[in-house]
């Protein structure tokens, strides 16, 4: 039984520090999209500077997944998803409530057809957990 308890408590914990880690992301990706607008986008273009800004949310979960201290690749996942789901949702409320963007707006920068990357973006922040510990532990073993 007081297994059962420490385990239910080892996962409110885990997704408290998600949910950190996931503010420290929104937090670092707001700032990229002000330094990106400014400084990137007149020196290499849009394009360019939005694929430059895929690694940061990779650098970011690398700092951080240790302390999120997830039990297992399932976990890293679930973690992942969760980052997608509150992402997305963070997304549309601020993008149409705050900056006045309209829905439609806010769904093309999900097709790629269209130039969005945003898809392609949430699969990176759905994985970036798992490449993280994964790229961790190698590094781990290689600097042993």
């Amino acid at each position: 039984m007081a297994q059962m308890f420490q385990s239910t408590a080892n996962r409110h914990d885990l997704w408290k520090r998600a949910l950190v880690v996931w503010l420290v992301l929104i937090g670092v990706e707001f700032a990229h999209g002000i330094l990106r607008t400014v400084f990137l986008v007149p020196v290499v273009g849009d394009l360019r500077a939005r694929q430059i800004g895929v690694f940061r949310i990779l650098i970011v979960t690398c700092v951080f997944v240790r302390w999120v201290n997830a039990p297992n690749m399932k976990s890293l996942l679930q973690v992942g998803a969760l980052w997608v789901a509150i992402t997305i949702v963070f997304e549309f409320i601020f993008g149409h409530y705050i900056f006045n963007r309209s829905w439609g707006d806010l769904v093309s920068g999900y097709d790629l057809a269209r130039g969005g990357f945003l898809a392609i973006g949430m699969l990176v922040v759905m994985f970036s957990p798992v490449t993280a510990a994964k790229l961790r532990i190698r590094n781990h073993h290689i600097n042993g």
